[in-house]
């Protein structure tokens, strides 16, 4: 199925599971299909499985979203806590569309919990209340953790926990039986040879040809920059490597002890489920990563970033993140609570060393290069998830490998059978419908859900196209790669630029991805102009160079220009 066949079902208001090889536009289709319901007045509720998956798509946690946190069952009462939340009951309580990304990370027990909650809060006793619901993944890719229960820690719930381990297999899956979208195009990999490496482990055709090629890929680790993108397969290599790294820095580490009060038992299980260390030891250009939602939405856990300073007045450290956002990493609190009252809680600056990441956390990336430990792989799709975050072999480091490493789920070749025939009957039936009566259907959810067809909300419209080009800034892409991909001039794009960064969502530091050489020895001078006209307009500029510079040139300089005015 392509994207805009997947896109055409979502605007009906179908319930999808949209799935696909990674590369093939996931998230590129979910971006779309936000910005079409923005369009129109309707705020979807965008969330993912983890911190770093909801970064990628401007979203929240699921968990936190619905307000059920690090638990793992409900009982009645629960329920009745979380859906008398105002917060959560406001945002669960407006939303018409629910997106759900990685769903392949959650427990079939996590999407009854989410599905309970939303049934409660609702009032409806329909699947998740009643809200068009989008699931987004691909089983091959990691599973859940999979947590043993102890009798100690059994207790009356609402949703019944099973030997399942996979996401469609909860009930709240089963009920809302959503329309399978398997895309089959590919755009994060243009190399055959890799693709067939990619392609074979899917299809557990891996074989001694496709083994050579991965070979060819073995280093020496000794060789490869710090710059590089590691990723391990246990946290122990991960520390390992970020403590190496963070030592070559020639200068002493600023350290940040974690406080705690309540029962050992209770703080112990917080802290293992608290990704900052005990002890987190950090200096100026140390890569980290969040762990940790801000209640604000400044950060999410994940959100990557480089310590730039320590702030004067606290000595926190202030990280400046990959969209050039400067944040001051205050203490945050992890807490157990039982009928209202704390019982348990820790605190800690909620940041770790990232230079390098379990693939766990690699899942969702896309990355020119890394390089990948696979001789400690010790479960069904680590190899692949490792392997398919590069876009081409070129790009890939091997330090080791084992047999485990290009193995897949056995239920999952056979369950991505059903999937592809499923979406296969499913493209078929839509061809089928009048593009008249697609249009009705389309018109009919947006008019369901509360929004506007008259065009009331084209300032959103062309707000949200400012969102698209700032999420492929955020992904490091250049002003000529953005405009191929969104089919736009490059001056449009530079007039988004210009636009977020007068509302700080791209931060006036960062435009120097934007410069060449040439640009930068001339902006003194073209400076000094905007100078003498004061109202900032580049056609006066432009006539008094005689053309010497494009006016995307000149648009460039006056965003720098305005980085230098006094505050």
């Amino acid at each position: 199925m392509t994207q805009s066949q997947a896109l055409a079902i979502l605007k009906t208001g179908a319930n999808v599971f949209l799935t696909g090889e990674p590369g093939s536009g996931k998230t590129y289709v979910v971006n779309s299909y936000v910005v079409y319901l923005r369009k129109y007045g309707i705020e979807p509720a965008i969330t993912a499985s983890t911190g770093i998956a909801a970064t990628h798509i401007g979203g929240m946690t699921i968990h936190s979203w619905s307000g059920i946190g690090i638990k793992t069952k409900l009982d009645t009462r629960d329920i009745r806590n979380i859906a008398s939340n105002q917060y959560i009951t406001r945002r669960v309580g407006r939303a018409k569309v629910l997106i759900i990304e990685e769903v392949s990370m959650l427990t079939p027990n996590t999407l009854s919990m989410v599905d309970s909650v939303c049934r409660q809060v609702k009032q409806n006793q329909k699947p998740f209340g009643g809200m068009q619901v989008v699931f987004v993944g691909d089983f091959f890719q990691l599973p859940p953790v999979a947590k043993r229960e102890t009798e100690q820690t059994k207790q009356t719930e609402l949703t019944e926990t099973s030997s399942a381990r996979f996401a469609y297999d909860s009930p709240a899956w089963i009920d809302v039986d959503p329309i399978v979208c398997y895309l089959t195009e590919q755009h994060r990999q243009d190399d055959s040879d890799f693709l067939s490496i990619l392609t074979a482990i899917r299809q557990n055709a891996f074989d001694a040809d496709h083994l050579h090629l991965v070979e060819t890929r073995k280093i020496n680790g000794a060789i490869v920059p710090d710059s590089v993108p590691k990723l391990f397969s246990h946290n122990a290599d991960v520390d390992r490597i970020n403590d190496e790294i963070l030592a070559k820095i020639p200068q002493e580490s600023t350290v940040f002890t974690m406080l705690f009060q309540g029962p050992d038992a209770l703080v112990a299980a917080i802290k293992k489920g608290c990704l900052s260390p005990e002890i987190l030891s950090v200096k100026v250009g140390a890569a980290v990563m969040f762990t940790k939602n801000s209640p604000e939405k400044r950060f999410v856990n994940g959100t990557l970033g480089t310590v730039e300073s320590f702030d004067k007045t606290s000595g926190n450290p202030v990280v400046k993140t990959r969209n050039g956002q400067r944040i001051i990493a205050e203490p945050m609190d992890w807490t157990v609570e039982e009928n209202g009252r704390i019982r348990a809680q820790i605190s800690q600056v909620p940041l770790r060393l990232a230079w390098a990441i379990t693939v766990h956390k690699s899942q969702g990336m896309s990355l020119d290069e890394a390089v990948m430990d696979l001789s400690d792989v010790f479960e069904f799709g680590q190899g692949y998830v490792a392997l398919s975050r590069v876009r081409r072999l070129s790009g890939v480091y091997i330090l080791g490998l084992n047999t485990r490493a290009f193995q897949v789920h056995p239920e999952i070749l056979t369950k991505d059978g059903v999937f592809r025939q499923a979406s296969g009957g499913a493209q078929s039936i839509h061809s089928q419908i009048s593009p008249d009566e697609v249009q009705k259907r389309w018109d009919n959810f947006i008019i369901a859900c509360g929004g506007k067809l008259n065009g009331t909300y084209q300032l959103y419209s062309k707000l949200n196209t400012q969102t698209e080009t700032l999420v492929l800034w955020n992904k490091g892409k250049t002003i000529r790669e953005i405009a191929k991909t969104r089919t736009l001039k490059e001056g449009t794009i530079l007039e988004h630029i210009e636009k977020l960064v007068a509302r700080g969502e791209i931060h006036q530091s960062d435009l120097s991805r934007t410069l060449t050489p040439n640009l930068v020895s001339e902006l003194p001078k073209i400076h000094a102009v905007f100078g003498k006209f004061h109202d900032g307009k580049l056609s006066p500029v432009f006539q008094k160079f005689h053309g010497e510079y494009s006016y995307n040139e000149l648009r460039i300089a006056r965003m720098l220009l305005v980085q230098n005015k006094p505050s």
